[in-house]
């Protein structure tokens, strides 16, 4: 991966440069942001930029042809750690660790050579498991393999580095030892942390993490992006682009959206008609249903949820044909008679019980508990009690 193959946040490219150039690199440091706006991808590049053998002084990137560049790009540099949530599988009697799961890895970051993946979807990574309902999470076995790993000398470059995807998912016990690891750091070492939820993180953690602020793409990037790689049109880029909310891995998901993510907008208005109409018996199935699909993904619903009130709200306020509304023409359908329920008097509760939810399922309440209890409130905030 090459800072030229992931598009916009010139930047941190040149923030990271300037840092690998100066020859003092930060022994921990984060890049945080929203999702799939190519963090990930941006600490790929970086630790890349950082063993390059074949770059002169002044290059802007990486030369992408010397050993160390072709061991990078294939996920093979010997002085490179990968890091990413997995799950036990049902074969397995212990904690697992990354590289128990380097070829599914491997798999899902090549789309098809020569197309790396720029942007990172918990989702499709979970997918690749095979298993129904999985929770990814980092045990405490990663921090112990990763204090092996580091212990041993530098092989072929001055510098060790560690790429981590979604910290945020460790454990309480991982935690620990990694701030143990960043309070006493091994000599050249550079571990490279990518969050989308920075909050999660042990405050001691992120307080002694020198931090990068990524932020989202303005849409006119994306619906540059998508013009000059999708087949899209001008006007069909430009709609995608202003629903993607900054996000290009959101775009990506709209121009070809997968199984799951089209079960949103259906399981969303499900719910609506069923606390409208107070079908409680129906309602405990609906929580059934979200609790069969998994914690992450029951998650990711209420997120969207959240994300649907906010936009119906705002085409109560504004016109459904408003610039200000981000809903797709699915989603603007629906809004069309649903938008005059939601009011100045329950835009806000809603949004909040979809984000207290949301939290629940995350510090790891029963998805089938917490669902059912959403729904319950969802009733009381849609319609007025009848009299």
């Amino acid at each position: 991966m090459r800072f030229a193959d992931i598009p916009g946040h010139d930047d941190v490219k040149a923030h990271l440069r300037s840092l690998a150039d100066s020859g003092k690199l930060p022994h921990a440091m984060l890049l945080e942001g929203p999702s799939g706006i190519g963090k990930l991808s941006l600490a790929r590049a970086f630790a890349q930029y950082i063993h390059c053998t074949g770059r002169r002084p002044g290059d802007p990137d990486s030369c992408g042809t010397c050993p160390a560049c072709r061991q990078s790009t294939s996920l093979n540099h010997i002085d490179t750690f990968f890091i990413y949530p997995v799950t036990k599988t049902e074969k397995m009697d212990h904690a697992p660790v990354s590289d128990e799961f380097a070829p599914e890895w491997r798999d899902y970051l090549s789309i098809g050579a020569p197309r790396p993946r720029v942007y990172m979807d918990i989702d499709a990574w979970t997918d690749s498991f095979g298993k129904k309902g999985a929770s990814l999470i980092t045990y405490a076995s990663e921090s112990a393999d990763l204090i092996r790993k580091l212990s041993i000398t530098s092989h072929a470059s001055s510098y060790k580095t560690v790429v981590w995807w979604l910290p945020e998912r460790m454990n309480t016990e991982c935690s620990n030892k990694l701030l143990k690891m960043i309070e006493e750091p091994y000599e050249g070492t550079c571990m490279i942390l990518a969050s989308d939820n920075p909050s999660l993180l042990l405050p001691t953690i992120y307080s002694r993490l020198q931090r990068i602020s990524v932020d989202r793409y303005a849409d006119s990037e994306i619906e540059s992006w998508l013009a000059s790689r999708m087949d899209l049109d001008a006007d069909a880029a430009a709609a995608v682009a202003h629903n993607a909310r900054g996000s290009m891995g959101r775009a990506l998901t709209l121009v070809s959206a997968n199984t799951w993510t089209r079960t949103l907008l259906p399981r969303f208005m499900e719910l609506m008609r069923l606390a409208y109409q107070r079908n409680v018996a129906e309602l405990k199935r609906w929580s059934a249903d979200m609790a069969a699909d998994g914690r992450d993904r029951a998650a990711a619903f209420c997120d969207y949820a959240a994300s649907q009130v906010r936009e119906n709200f705002m085409a109560r306020l504004a016109g459904r044909d408003s610039k200000l509304v981000y809903l797709t023409p699915d989603e603007a359908a629906f809004a069309r008679n649903f938008c005059r329920f939601i009011t100045e008097a329950n835009a806000e509760p809603l949004i909040r019980e979809f984000a207290d939810a949301r939290r629940d399922i995350v510090a790891n309440a029963n998805v089938k508990i917490v669902a059912f209890d959403l729904a319950l409130k969802v009733i009381m905030l849609l319609i007025p009690p009848r009299k």
